[in-house]
């Protein structure tokens, strides 16, 4: 109980070690940050078009590269700084009441909830940093001539190279299937490594797939508004799959995440009631606890419980680890539902629980243990490992732990491989809890992302759109072909990110455990699918911009 998960050689029962739950944060961290900075730096090119006119104006009567770094820099920052405070007000208003959340199943104590000086700092310092770069890196068109935003031209399309990432990490976990590495280094290096391919590919291969999505739009577009809308996004793929990208992540993750826990939970979850899984429980005296107890320490009225089928001692193994023991095939014979003997073995290497990693619906001894090389009298020599109760009723079996924890009140609690087997399901569930959350705070700030996007491309074209409206546009039309510009690219990208997140834990399923993929609960989809819509609605409510900026004095030459 005093031992941290960490410090355990051989793994701690209960607990998770460090290392684990940084990484799994760390996962969950990113898949957050990621659509935040890509917020970022979508807010810091709003209306980037307009400025880029206005500073190289400016460079035409003498601003010099300098200036206009400084200028930019500093609208950029005030604005991200202004915004920074803002979030740090609303974070410390809301967090009472966002401890009461239960994330991983339990609600937090508002301390959990504390923000270090690192955490300050990093971000706010890093937010009005990262705005500033953005705005830099937006205006570098002017930092080369004055002229550079009168002599733009279409951007190169992508390439179909785009997808090699993406295919060579599926391929990597394909690859695995069958031939899983025997080492848990060596599987976390191969299934790890295909995962980051695949989501490397995503990015890389999202402007691609977004110009052919578009390609397709405007070669079927039987509308004007379809039209414009499909040869604007094939024009410049990259700028429309910039706003969605950072979904790719967040619903990457959360495919994977939701099919893996899904699929295991199904697989490996607990166990229907009449499984001997179920039915026994096991306590065990594992070499770090203290000395094993000797046969006459094991309570004798465990047997005359009524409903108490078996009572078996397991014997350690002197030439396999902790977990394996010994049974003599005698004794596996007499008890037939925990499995059998191979033809011609005397004495069988079990688990301590005589369950083990086996399918956890085993009613019949149809489960053949690997033989021992020891002989049926030297068994009883052997510390023992533990006590296994066979029980016929729920009565009899909490009667049976009530006498084992009476006995041996140290160690680990006396407890069935499917109450085991339950507690893991509902602490992947928490994790599944973590998904979600990234699920619902992603979508929305793709939506803000979609809606400042927005807002700076009729900031940009407000001049077109109102020639066009003079020339006799209807102004829904206009209004369709932003909307379309906009769901073309998250529909695409949802689509696709969450197929692909799909298939990859399908390979890692079927390389690490066998598993075929359980298609996730319908709560899944219909969470996606209120986020999409949370994020459409955003959008949405930029389109009353239209009216107002493309009106008829809008169309005069300044």
């Amino acid at each position: 109980m005093t031992t941290s998960p960490s410090d355990c050689g051989n793994g701690c029962y209960v607990g998770i070690n460090h290392d684990g739950m940084t990484l799994v944060l760390s996962v969950v961290a990113a898949a957050l940050l990621f659509p935040v900075l890509i917020f970022i730096g979508t807010a810091t090119r709003l209306a980037a078009t307009r400025r880029e006119q206005r500073f190289a104006a400016m460079r035409l009567i003498g601003a010099t590269p300098r200036q206009i770094s400084v200028i930019s820099a500093v609208e950029s920052t005030v604005a991200a700084a202004a915004g920074t405070a803002a979030g740090f007000g609303l974070f410390f208003a809301l967090r009472p009441a966002l401890a009461t959340i239960p994330f991983t199943g339990e609600p937090f104590f508002s301390a959990d909830l504390s923000l270090t000086g690192i955490d300050v700092l990093s971000v706010g310092l890093g937010i009005p940093l990262g705005a500033v770069v953005a705005s830099c890196l937006a205006l570098r068109r002017v930092q080369i001539s004055p002229l550079g935003v009168s002599r733009r031209v279409t951007p190169k399309p992508p390439r179909a190279w785009r997808l090699i990432p993406l295919v060579v990490g599926l391929a990597e976990l394909t690859y695995f299937i069958g031939r899983r590495p025997g080492t848990t280094n060596g599987q976390i290096t191969a299934y790890l490594s295909g995962f980051l391919l695949v989501l490397i590919g995503l990015v890389l291969a999202g402007p691609w797939l977004t110009m052919v999505g578009a390609r397709a739009l405007a070669g079927r577009a039987s509308r004007p508004a379809a039209l414009i809308a499909g040869r604007r996004l094939s024009d410049d793929p990259k700028a429309g799959f910039r706003t969605v990208s950072g979904l790719i992540v967040a619903l990457f993750v959360t495919s994977v995440a939701t099919g893996i826990i899904t699929t295991f939970v199904a697989n490996r979850g607990e166990p229907r009631t009449d499984s001997v899984a179920a039915t026994s429980l096991a306590k065990s005296f594992w070499p770090e606890e203290g000395p094993a107890p000797t046969a006459d320490q094991i309570p004798a009225g465990l047997t005359a419980i009524p409903g108490v089928r078996s009572v078996t001692v397991v014997h350690r193994n002197p030439d396999r680890d902790a977990w394996q023991g010994l049974v003599t095939c005698a004794e596996l014979d007499r008890l037939a539902v925990f499995g059998s003997c191979p033809a011609g073995a005397r004495v069988a290497q079990v688990a301590s629980d005589l369950i083990g990693m086996r399918a956890f619906d085993l009613t019949s001894d149809t489960y053949v243990w690997d033989a021992a090389g020891i002989s049926p009298a030297e068994v009883d020599r052997q510390p023992i490992l533990s006590v296994v109760v066979d029980t016929t009723s729920r009565s009899a079996f909490e009667r049976a732990r009530t006498l084992l924890v009476d006995a041996f009140p140290l160690g680990r609690f006396p407890i069935s491989v499917g109450e085991w087997e339950a507690n893991s399901a509902r602490q992947l569930r928490q994790f599944q809890q973590l998904a979600n959350v990234i699920i619902l705070a992603s979508l929305p700030i793709a939506g803000c992302s979609l809606a400042v996007s927005v807002a700076g491309g009729l900031s940009d074209r407000k001049r077109p759109f109102s020639m066009l409206r003079l020339t006799g546009v209807q102004l829904h039309t206009l209004r369709r072909v932003v909307a379309l510009e906009t769901v073309v690219p998250l529909l695409l990208v949802a689509t696709v990110a969450t197929g692909l997140g799909f298939l990859a834990a399908h390979l890692f399923l079927r390389a690490q455990l066998g598993y075929p993929l359980r298609a996730p609960d319908l709560s899944f989809y219909l969470m996606v699918g209120g986020g999409l819509a949370v994020s459409l609605g955003i959008v949405a409510s930029t389109l009353p911009l239209l009216r107002r900026i493309t009106g008829p004095e809008t169309a005069r030459n300044e």
